[in-house]
């Protein structure tokens, strides 16, 4: 058996959390740690990945929900209390502010008397998938890329050992990209970075920063596929290194990534299957020595479900314990070398990638691209629900052998953590008492000096580190990059034209005309999106299949006050109002949502609900007077559209 120095060394072992309050999430992170894991993995709740305070009224709802609320320096110094951040790896999970994020994390290491050169970890950084997959961008294409730039920059010259950026395709497969898509759009995006970046630092220093991207990637239940997907990226890295940009050390050439598995085929239906896809997922990123994973953060088995709780994340991070240490995995060398299989799907993958990266340069690279590229992946995502839809894609306990015993790990209280309504109000107590603490000359300067570095071209680090340190807070910090570069609406992806797609949908077709017919205009269907999350998959889908079936559909993106939704209803006198929630919000959001449909005259309009909401939430909307809730399990399309034409049909023959 070879000797322990031997074997190759495990990659990171890292678990996404964070919730509630900054200090229930550092007591969270210490007792990981002491469990055996050797990086962490901090989630942002909303508001403050999309640049709000926790008592901004988008942040009604949101805060502490997907993640930690960080308003200020107060809250960062508690995420991280005792846990030396000279020694830590820690990898942020922002873009939008990753910039503040970063300064923060730099001005608490400050704090602790850490030296900032040495400090280890990456910020994801990449403004431009949230334009096509995840929805928490702030302003334009053009300064986004200007700021990831920026923070490349400064790592380059003040954090050697950072990586400044996660180009992340993760996002991407969750949104339903093909594994040809997924390789052309991160890499395009990185293409944009580095293009962008080689006019900011030394030519010299060039090659180095290179090597410092580094890449989040998505790994699938077709694991063979997505083991070559990974040696695909892998070589074609290499190429784009080494022929585009000129680099010549190969240690600046290679491909260096982290990973969490797949979310997006994890099933609320019979969840305890999830434990297997998860270990089969993980096999991917993994098996393959020569496109191994240097990160690995696996979902909870039940995160279809809500909230993972410690010993659902510690499930996961013993499986990958079990892996690295009690099997023979990292004794050898690469398994895959010289197999045909493998080798001939790798070309292929990587000939597709370079088909949709040569689509991509002739409409002038990714950030000119981005409403083609959100179109492919709503596409992409409609063509894969379809197969699960027609039974040509298996999902186990969904479409086929739905039968079986009720899984005893789902009964029970506390079988999914849930966050405490008084952490909001709590979090804004301590937000105000922060405000009238500090000297607030100094927040004004350091203000003052942020907005002449966003508006004068230069490096906005600098700026937001003396922000961090004066005490300004993540809205202040958002709210001048919002004045200076303006807010941005992306694309949804659901073009208005009906798609090509016929099968299944005649009767449908004809059972919304005659609703249509008798109603005297076209049934109109309105989808909404309020608060601040993001993630747009599901509403996109709804949207897209009404309009294949014949609706009039209105549906104009994430983010949304309750107000703006409810006015958009008046003025296009809808029939039926659809909202869509994955954040947690849900209660807060609708029911605001249904109070003022009220006041506004629409009490009579039905309401139809899609998130990951509990049974006993779902029967609390319905307490409220929505109409239909619907979760990941309900994934037959065309049913919740026979739904919404029945729905519709009392205000049809009120018509007539």
């Amino acid at each position: 058996m070879p000797s322990p120095s031997e074997r190759d060394r495990p990659w990171l072992f890292r678990t996404y959390a964070g919730h509630s309050t900054a200090e229930k999430s550092n007591a969270l992170y210490r007792a990981n740690l002491a469990k055996g894991q050797t990086g962490l993995s901090v989630a942002f709740d909303l508001p403050t990945q999309t640049g709000y305070d926790s008592d901004h009224e988008l942040a009604k709802g949101e805060v502490g929900k997907v993640g930690v609320p960080i308003c200020h320096l107060g809250d960062m110094r508690s995420l991280f209390r005792d846990i030396p951040l000279e020694q830590m790896n820690t990898s942020m999970t922002i873009n939008a502010t990753a910039p503040w994020l970063l300064a923060l994390y730099i001005a608490a290491a400050g704090e602790q008397g850490a030296d900032v050169s040495k400090l280890q970890g990456t910020v994801q950084n990449d403004t431009m998938k949230e334009y096509l997959s995840r929805g928490t961008y702030i302003c334009p294409p053009k300064p986004s890329l200007r700021m990831i730039t920026d923070v490349a920059a400064y790592t380059q010259e003040h954090l050697p050992k950072w990586n400044p950026m996660n180009v992340c395709s993760y996002h991407l497969q969750e949104a339903g990209a093909t594994p040809e898509q997924e390789l052309a759009f991160a890499l395009a995006t990185a293409i944009a970075v580095l293009d962008d970046l080689k006019g900011k630092v030394d030519p010299k220093a060039f090659p180095a920063m290179v090597g410092r991207i580094s890449f989040f990637v998505n790994a699938g239940i077709r694991f063979v596929t997505e083991l070559c997907k990974m040696r695909a990226f892998t070589e074609l890295w290499d190429e784009i290194c080494r022929d585009r940009y000129g680099i010549e050390e190969e240690k600046f050439r290679r491909f260096r990534y982290g990973v969490q598995v797949n979310s997006l085929g994890l099933t609320e239906q019979q969840p305890e299957n999830n434990v297997y896809r998860i270990l089969l997922e993980m096999l991917a990123v993994t098996l393959s020595k020569n496109a191994r994973a240097r990160a690995v953060q696996l979902p909870a088995w039940n995160e279809a479900l809500g909230l993972p709780r410690p010993w659902d994340q510690q499930w996961s991070l013993r499986m990958q314990q079990i892996l690295a240490y009690e099997t023979d995995l990292l004794e050898y060398g690469d398994l895959f070398d010289g197999n045909p299989a493998i080798t001939a799907k790798v070309e292929a993958l990587k000939e597709g990638a370079r088909n949709e990266l040569k689509t991509l340069d002739g409409m002038g690279g990714a950030i000119a691209a981005i409403e083609y590229m959100k179109a492919r992946l709503v596409d992409s995502n409609s063509e894969r629900l379809n197969r699960i839809e027609t039974n040509e894609t298996t999902v186990v306990g969904v479409n086929k052998w739905q039968t079986g015993e009720a899984s005893p790990l789902t009964s029970g209280d506390g079988a999914i953590l849930t966050v405490d309504p008084s952490v909001e109000a709590d979090q804004i107590a301590r937000l105000i008492d922060w405000r009238d603490a500090r000297d607030q000359r100094a927040v004004e300067a350091a203000l003052s000096a942020l907005r002449v570095a966003a508006q004068d071209g230069g490096n906005v680090m600098p700026a937001s580190i003396q922000c961090a340190k004066a005490g300004v807070t993540t809205g202040e910090w958002a709210g001048v990059m919002r004045r200076v570069h303006g807010e941005y609406r992306g694309p949804t992806g659901v073009s208005k034209s009906p798609s090509n797609r016929t099968e299944g949908l005649d009767e449908i077709r004809d059972a919304v005309d005659a609703v249509s017919t008798r109603l005297g205009r076209r049934l109109k269907f309105l989808m909404g999106k309020p608060g601040l999350d993001g993630h747009s998959n599901g509403a996109e889908q709804i949207a897209a299949r009404a309009r294949d079936c014949g609706m009039d559909i209105t549906y104009d993106g994430i983010r949304l006050t309750p107000e703006q939704i409810v006015a958009a209803a008046v003025e296009a006198e809808a029939h039926v109002v659809g909202l869509s929630i994955l954040s947690g919000s849900h209660l807060p959001l609708i029911q605001e949502v249904i109070e003022r449909m009220q006041t506004a005259g629409l009490g009579e309009v039905p309401v139809v609900v899609g998130g990951i909401i509990p049974d006993e939430d779902a029967q609390r909307l319905t307490e409220m007077g929505v109409s239909r809730v619907y979760t990941p399990k309900d994934f037959e399309l065309n049913r919740i559209m026979f739904d919404i034409v029945a729905l519709a049909e009392p205000k049809a023959v009120a018509a007539e």
